[in-house]
């Protein structure tokens, strides 16, 4: 249990660490930029965005044959691309704690339907596949149109660095998908495959969870600002604290004070905690 907090507090608590949106790097490159560093941008991005991955790593983690890997990642792509041209180029944006919050849904979602978990614990059918892939498509494309939108877009040749963009980052998820093939068929053929296979994918049901947490959280401190006023190191500082607070407490310690380098956090007789 306490390593499951501590890892929740972790992630949470680190949302500029494990953030891959656009850096003041890829703002410059992106001024007056060629379509061929947006192609790079694009390529850089995909391989980069953990979140793609580990959805597409769930998509895949079953498929042997060929056929069925170009099908689902076909819809995947046609999902994607449409919704971040068309959200790109027409200035359609919504906060994107909140788009990648759902996207890690999409890594929750297909680890549970991995482990055959809607038939096992809810006796429901799985809605179809192909479906489901292309419409998660367009949610991780509106992902990716959200931080590209946070880029400095000239409207002179707007949709050619789109594209460009766009198929940097199909190039990205051919080099990601076809090392992700290569680590599964020969995994595949290892005794232990079949028997660590559901807790592999259990895995990345908690990575998703995880994940979903951190955006989440990433959202309410930019959003209530009033209600969350103190800066990243103070913010660090408190979760450290909340922490040993969660150990202490489940020991049944009296916790009066805890001394740290900017300032201590204590109760009064009233019972109340706080910082100073």
């Amino acid at each position: 249990m306490k390593l499951i907090i501590s890892m929740i507090l972790f992630f949470s608590s680190s949302t500029s660490v494990f953030a891959h949106g656009m850096t003041d790097a890829d703002k410059l490159l992106a001024h007056n930029g060629s379509n061929g560093q947006f192609f790079e941008l694009g390529a850089s991005h995909m391989l980069t965005g953990y979140d793609h991955l580990l959805f597409l790593f769930g998509v895949i983690f079953f498929l042997t044959k060929f056929k069925d890997v170009f099908l689902l990642i076909t819809a995947f792509t046609i999902g994607h691309s449409v919704s971040l041209i068309f959200a790109t180029f027409w200035s359609i944006t919504a906060d994107y704690y909140l788009i990648d919050a759902i996207i890690a849904l999409t890594i929750c979602y297909k680890g549970f339907e991995n482990i055959n978990g809607f038939k096992k614990y809810f006796d429901l059918k799985v809605p179809n596949i192909n479906l489901m892939v292309f419409l998660f498509g367009l949610i991780h494309g509106f992902g990716l149109s959200t931080r590209l939108q946070q880029l400095p877009l000239d409207e002179e040749g707007l949709l050619l660095k789109i594209i460009s963009f766009n198929l940097g980052v199909e190039i990205g998820q051919i080099l990601a998908l076809s090392l992700m093939l290569v680590i599964l068929i020969i995994f595949r053929k290892t005794k232990i495959f079949i028997k660590i296979s559901k807790l592999l994918n259990v895995c990345l049901i908690l990575v998703g969870f995880l994940l979903l947490l951190m955006q989440l959280h990433g959202y309410q401190h930019t959003h209530y600002l009033d209600d969350f006023p103190f800066n990243i190191h103070e913010h660090q500082h408190l979760h450290k604290i909340s922490a040993a607070v969660e150990s202490n407490t489940s020991q049944k310690r009296d916790i009066s004070e805890f001394e740290i380098k900017e300032g201590t956090w204590h109760t009064h007789d009233d019972g109340e905690s706080h910082f100073h």
